[in-house]
Formats: C-alpha cells, structure tokens, sequence
C-alpha cells in the first residue's frame, strides 16, 4: 500500500469531494486483507511492548468521522493484539457541565498518553471545530465576547496546530485519522442498525437531525484538515465504506509510524546484571 496516497501534511490542497470513499486500492475483499492485518497487528504489539519498557515516547491516536463510519470497530481490531496495560481509549461525547467551565482543550489534556503509552481518542478536540461550527455553539458560551467572534474557528484551527507542536516537542506522537465515509453507505448502515436488535443501542434519532447538516459538515472537515495537518501531526484521509479496507489502511499507517519510533527494551547496566544474579543465587538456593 502507498500509505502517502492517504497522507495529509498540509503541504497539499484537501478537497474531500475528490476523494473515493469507495476505494480498496488492489483489493477487492476482506479476505485479501486479512493476512496484512493479522502480522500488523501481530508487529504493532510487539513494538507497543518496547515502547512501554523503554518510556520515552507517547502515541496519540485521533480518530474522527461521520456517525456510523466503522470508529469503534477499527479501534476493536487493529488494537487487538496491545496489552491494555500500555493503552487508554477515551470517547468525547457532549462536554459535561464541569468541562464546559475549561477551556475546550482541558478535558483532552487531561487524559493525555504518559510516555511509552498509547491514548486512542475516539473523537476529540477537533470536535470544538466540527459540531462546534456547524451550530456555531460557541456562540452559546459562557465567555467574554472577545471569545465567540466570526474567526473563533481560525483562531482554534491555529491553537489546536500549536497544541500538537507542543506534544511534538515533549514526546508525544498524534496520529489523526479521519474515517471518510459516503452519506449513502451512512443511510445503509444506519437502516442496519435499525434492523438489527443487537444494534438499536447504538442508534439515535440525532443521527437523523445531523444528516440535514452533512454538506456543512463535510466543509468543516475539510477546513480543519486542511488548516491543521503539519509534516509532525499530518492526517490520514481514509475510504470507509469498506471496513476491511479502512482497518488494514490504519494498522499499515500505526505499524509504519512504531517502527519509525523504533523503541527498544532498556540495556542493563552491570550494576542492574549483579544485581539480576544475585537474585538468581538466592531463589536457586530457595525451595
């Protein structure tokens, strides 16, 4: 796969409508896949057991998308193989009453990846320029009026690049992946969620409201990434309306990403390896 076919640094113009949610490169069913994706995720947890031991590198990954476009079940299959001891998953739903009195970046900060460790954020702060300027509910915020003015959006497109260069420089890593799904494949997929009783859960009559909104937010996605991505925190464009597709795309992009970290275990010192045998000489003496 050429993963820079996907690949957004901000050096390039993004326009959304250009780009095939449909397409699977040369491939043309789960099962062509389905091999890739096992030895990825089988290198990926190899790499995340390093960079827990050595601690020197947090991995955040952004996942964002239109309702229904396969987030949780990527973040379910291409992190199967991590041990949940060096991960944290975090959903961003409607801020609470608390984390509406922060700034918009506070709740994310909060929850942050500690070096060696990897934070899957299913949704995020970019949310603050998606839903947030589709109703322009920033309006509705209790802040001064120098807050909510007509270029609050920029103003946070500039933060937010800001805020990842300072993740950058103090060893996090931010992988932004936006999940680009057709309105049809949308419709479809919610008509199965409707149909299916192990689905209803998941299903909402806002997911209806919000598809009147779906030209203003495919803009919005587009600005963001265009206004955001950077050569140290780029995007990842990825077709979802093939799901096998989508998870073989994200574990190709996360394993080339770790293998570039290239963590390693720690070296032992000889102070470290006396102390290590002489452990040994006393549970070999011990029954």
């Amino acid at each position: 796969m050429n993963l820079n076919r996907y690949k957004f640094n901000g050096k390039q113009k993004v326009e959304l409508t250009a780009f095939d949610t449909k397409y699977t490169d040369c491939f043309t069913t789960s099962d062509d896949v389905k091999s890739i994706v096992e030895e990825n995720v089988k290198e990926i947890s190899e790499l995340q057991s390093k960079l827990y031991a050595e601690g020197k590198t947090g991995l955040l990954l952004i996942f964002q998308a239109m309702d229904a476009a396969g987030k949780d079940s990527a973040i379910k299959h291409v992190m199967s193989g991590i041990n949940p001891q060096g991960v944290n998953v975090h959903s961003f739903k409607q801020p609470s009453s608390e984390e509406l009195a922060h700034d918009y970046l506070w709740r994310a900060v909060k929850v942050l990846p500690e070096r060696g460790k990897i934070a899957i954020f299913n949704r995020s702060y970019y949310e603050d320029v998606l839903v947030v300027k589709v109703h322009k509910l920033y309006e509705k915020l209790n802040v001064p009026p120098r807050c909510k003015t007509a270029d609050t959006i920029k103003k946070r497109y500039e933060q937010i690049k800001n805020f990842e260069d300072y993740l950058w420089e103090n060893g996090i890593i931010t992988i932004k992946f936006f999940l680009h799904l057709s309105k049809e494949t949308q419709r479809k997929r919610f008509l199965r969620r409707i149909d299916n009783k192990d689905k209803n859960w998941k299903f909402s009559d806002a997911d209806i409201r919000e598809r009147k909104f779906w030209d203003d937010y495919q803009e919005a996605y587009q600005s963001a990434i265009g206004a955001t991505a950077t050569e140290k925190n780029p995007w990842y464009i990825i077709p979802a309306d093939k799901k096998w597709f989508s998870r073989a795309i994200i574990s190709n992009i996360l394993l080339q990403t770790m293998r570039e970290i290239d963590p390693q275990y720690p070296v032992i010192t000889p102070e470290q390896e006396a102390v290590l045998e002489e452990s040994r000489r006393k549970l070999t003496k011990q029954e």
